[in-house]
This record gives structure tokens, sequence and C-alpha cells, in this order.
């Protein structure tokens, strides 16, 4: 098999037993579980859009390892034409589900540790390479969704991981022995694990020789024995429980993110990609960074595409649609959605080779992009609340247009344009509402904000890939002062 169905996904997940744990109670049917679902249904949409003659092209590539076509999430890319393609489905997939859908951080892990472990292969004689792609090719022919687990709980964060109080505030080895290794720890923020078939476990940071059992990156079963999940609240989540669909905002689709527990899980060395080579941590976690804050460029715009559209037709059916400001903040809406768009396409096509000839986004670039995600949605959400009004957060319950006394009322009342009934001013209202304050603000805002780094992380690899120094040497140049000795600073 190496392309499945969208059926043959879900099916998959039904055979995959996690132990998930949601409001105090562990969930026996994760699959079909309302929360939980709408989440599975977003990363179902990986699958079907591979499969549509229209979409099948973006959403597949033809795999370097096994020749046969493969989803785009399983890829390692090729050329600056297969990073431009991945922005590409992205944006084409937040477009089509309006949240995030949750395999981003699979694939730039997979693309990452290649890359990775050819150079420590390549430096130190290591194994580690053959075993990835191996391991890649497993990925591929079985079409599987990996989970990229990076972020650790890091307990006291002006401790390094050695000093910490409690030593599993970081994923770490804690044995080793001839058949494999054992990990002890918790990854947070895991977007979309309980939907995923595997886990890439990586280390979360640069690390110092006597750090040694923290550098870690080996893939697991998401099923493994000791793997405990614990699923994340989101703003409104229990509405999804209250059995209506339009104050969901967005019914059908969703994110989700879990804290992962990894309670001594054994790992046998096939799947073991790196194990105490602490020189080569931070260059994982950097081109694992620098690929993922590009794909931000592609995911987050699609959803902007929608809340965009959203804000044009409650604007069209609330009856100020021509008014001047209001073009003109959607027009801004707009500029600010393509600027985004236009950062990840240029962090893309920048691209080059890595060491194991599979391309690697231009890292100054990417982290532009991520920096600029971090702002221009919350912009485009603020300009989507202005324009959509009050009754955005006061607007009465589904529970009360469907009574029999006061709905009519109410249909009555909140009426706007005459050429819209009522059901679509509530309908649209809280599709803005789930995307700037709701569960979907968490894949659209939150994630814009933390996900693949906080600001400060971009602004650091900013000052440090920017060329500083050559851009002072081509003022000088410019200014006629190259040839002049450099001053003596001081007392």
């Amino acid at each position: 098999m190496t392309l499945k169905t969208r059926e043959q996904y879900i099916q998959s997940l039904r055979n995959c037993k996690k132990r998930v744990f949601l409001f105090g109670e562990e969930v026996e049917n994760y699959v079909d579980h309302p929360l939980i679902r709408p989440s599975l249904n977003a990363v179902a949409m990986t699958y079907e859009l591979a499969q549509r003659p229209e979409t099948g092209g973006l959403l597949t590539a033809d795999s370097n390892l096994t020749g046969e076509r493969v989803n785009r999430f399983t890829h390692l890319h090729q050329s600056t034409s297969d990073l431009v393609e991945k922005i590409k489905m992205q944006r084409l997939l937040g477009q089509c589900t309006a949240c995030c859908f949750q395999r981003c951080a699979g694939m730039d892990s997979l693309n990452a540790l290649d890359a990775v472990t050819a150079h420590m292969d390549q430096e130190l004689g290591t194994p580690y390479h053959q075993r990835f792609r191996q391991y890649l090719r497993h990925v591929q022919e079985e079409d599987l969704v990996v989970g990229g687990a990076m972020t650790d709980s890091k307990g006291d964060r002006s401790l390094r991981p050695a000093e910490q109080a409690d030593p599993d505030m970081f994923v770490r080895i804690i044995h080793k022995d001839e058949g494999g290794i054992v990990i002890r720890g918790a990854k947070l923020h895991q977007t979309g694990a309980i939907n995923a078939h595997e886990l890439l476990v990586m280390p979360t940071r640069a690390l110092r020789p006597e750090e040694s059992a923290y550098a870690v990156a080996c893939a697991v079963p998401a099923d493994a024995p000791g793997i405990l999940y614990i699923y994340g609240r989101q703003a409104s989540d229990t509405r999804k429980l209250e059995g209506g669909r339009v104050d969901v905002g967005n019914a059908e689709f969703g994110g989700h993110e879990a804290v992962i527990i990894f309670d001594d899980v054994y790992v046998p060395w096939e799947w073991v990609f790196m194990c105490g080579e602490t020189a080569f941590a931070g260059e994982l976690v950097e081109w694992f960074a620098a690929h993922h804050r590009a794909s931000y460029g592609g995911c987050k715009v699609g959803v902007g595409d929608v809340l965009i559209g959203a804000t044009q037709a409650i604007a069209r059916v609330q009856g100020v649609e021509n008014a001047s400001h209001i073009k003109d903040k959607i027009v801004e809406m707009i500029h600010l959605n393509e600027t985004l768009y236009a950062c990840g396409i240029a962090a893309s096509t920048e691209g080059a080779p890595s060491p194991s000839g599979s391309y690697l986004v231009n890292r100054l670039l990417a982290n532009v992009t991520k920096l600029n995600v971090t702002r221009l949605p919350y912009q485009i959400a603020s300009l989507a609340q202005d324009i959509a009004g009050g009754l955005l957060g006061t607007l009465p319950s589904e529970k009360d247009f469907n009574h029999p006394e006061i709905g009519p009322l109410l249909e009555k009342y909140l009426a706007s344009s005459a050429r819209y009934p009522t059901r679509w001013r509530q309908h649209l209202l809280r599709l803005i509402e789930n995307l700037t304050v709701g569960a979907g603000a968490v894949g659209y805002l939150v994630e814009s904000m933390h996900g693949a780094g906080s600001p400060m992380a971009q602004r650091i690899m900013l000052a440090r890939l920017a060329g500083l120094e050559e851009k002072e040497q081509m003022a000088l140049k410019i200014a006629g002062l190259a040839e002049e000795p450099a001053p003596v600073h001081g007392g």
C-alpha cells in the first residue's frame, strides 16, 4: 500500500489502541469522541485530497526512496519546487478545513532528521542515516501520520536540562541495552498527537557534552506501551458536546494539542537516530525550526483566506459591504495575508540542498516568515472582529433560536439585510468567533504566536543569520571608509 483512502486512515486509527485521557477520564473510543473527531476529520482531509484528481498532484509526490507516489507529508523535498508545492498544499488544506490539519510538524521533522542524520554519519561514521531512511520507507509504504515531538516541559526555565531538580523535565534516555533504549519524560503542546500513527521524538534545544542523556531522537509507534495522552482544553470546546452545529462555528473540522507522557518507553535500536551526540542536537532543532517556520506561510494563510471570506460575507449580510472603510479594512486583511504567503514562498524558492541531498528552506527567510506570523494574523483577526460587530460576543445560543417562543423573536430582531435570512448572520458570526476567540483560535492565533518557537526565538536567529558584518562592510565601502584602519574603541 502507498496511498491510503480517508476511510482506510480512520480504520487504521481504530486499530491503534492509545491511552487517551480527557476531563479526568480515560477515553475508550477516541476516534468517535465528539471533542476529538473534528480534529481527526482535518487529518483525514490530507488523505481525501490526495485521492482527488484535481488536487492529488499537489498532495502527492514521487518518493526518492521507493519510486512510488506518496503523500507529500511523508516526502523528502528534492528541489525548491518541492518546497514551494509544500506551501501551496498547506494553504489549500487551510482553505478546506479552516484549522490546523496537524501533519506539518511530522513532515518537517522527517526532513530535518534526514539532513542531520546524514551530517552525523559523515562526521562520526554512525549508522543513523541508513536507519532513518529505512524507517521513512516504512512510513511512506504504509502512508502513516507522523507526529513531531519536540517541546519538552522544561521545568525551571532558568536551569539547563541536567540542572533540573527533577531530571525528567526534558525527555531523556534512562537505560540502554543491546536491543535498544528506554526513554522517560513528557512533550507538551503536541499538535494532532492523538491522530498520529507514529511519534518522532527529538531534543528541544542545543545541549552540552554532559547532557548526553537528553540528546535523543527516535521513532515510536503512537500506541507503544508506556505512552499516555492528555487532551488539551480549548476555548468553547464543550460546545461540541451540546449536539448542535451552529454554536461550534466550525463543526466538521478542528485541531487539537495534547500532553504526551513517555513513561519508560522502550525503543529498539533500529528506530534510534540520535543517542548522546550532543553536538548535533542544536543543529536538529534549528533545521526543524526552519522548515516549520516556513510552513506557517502556507497553513495560516489558508485559514486566513477563510476568515477573510467570512468577514466579507458578514459585511454583505449586515449591509455594510459598500462602506469605504469596510472595503479598506478587507483590503488590509488581504494585504497582510498575502504578505505571509509571499514570505513562505520566498523561503522555499531560496532553499538549497542539505547534506543528505534533500532540500532545506532558506533559514533567514523562514524566520522572517514566522516572525511575521506572530503578528499579522492577530491584526487580521482584529479587523474581522471590528467588521463583524459586537454581536460576535453576545449572540444567543442555537437552542434559543430553536425555541418555539423566543426563536421567532430572535429571527425578527437579529435580522439584517433583507437579502439574507437571519441564520446566515448567525452562522457567519459563529465561524468568525471560532477562528478569532473560540476553539479555532488555538490553531490560528495561539499557534501563530508560539508554534515553532515564540517571537524571540526568531529574532535571535535573524541576528545570527542576517550577516551584519558583511552589511557593515558594504556600507563602509560605499562611504569610502573601507580602506581606512578601524578606530580603536575604548577609554
